[in-house]
């Protein structure tokens, strides 16, 4: 029996990047790092019903810059996860499956998403009126 030679299927060597692959894989990628925000604030209650010193030692962790910054990015993916989730309740109900929708409201969830956490940061640490 011969061999038969098919062609394997085009992947990303072929295809580039679009808005909407980005978006997906982004999406996903901001739930599982939801989850690990999430233990961190289970970490956090957890530290804070223990007592004092347990909560001081979490408190000097995430005022710490590398601790800022893990909950800056934790805002900015809870935004988008939210923004996008917004975009797919759209999508449920039907509407924004054309191209260009799906490409101006994938660029509105970017943009929504760093303007939510730059207000959000900005509220947090005194920086807005």
């Amino acid at each position: 029996m011969a061999q038969v030679e098919r062609p394997l299927s085009p992947h990303l060597q072929v295809y580039r990047p679009q808005i909407t692959s980005v978006l997906s894989i982004l999406h996903r990628l901001t739930g599982v790092a939801l989850a690990g925000g999430a233990v961190l604030l289970a970490w956090w209650l957890i530290a804070a019903a223990t007592g004092p010193e347990a909560f001081a030692q979490v408190q000097a962790a995430s005022s710490h810059w590398l601790g800022k910054l893990v909950a800056v990015g934790f805002l900015w993916a809870l935004c988008y996860h939210f923004c996008n989730g917004v975009r797919h309740l759209a999508w449920d109900a039907g509407w924004g499956f054309d191209l260009p929708t799906t490409e101006k409201t994938g660029w509105a969830v970017v943009i929504g998403s760093v303007v939510l956490t730059a207000l959000a940061v900005a509220l947090a640490w005194g920086g807005a009126p």
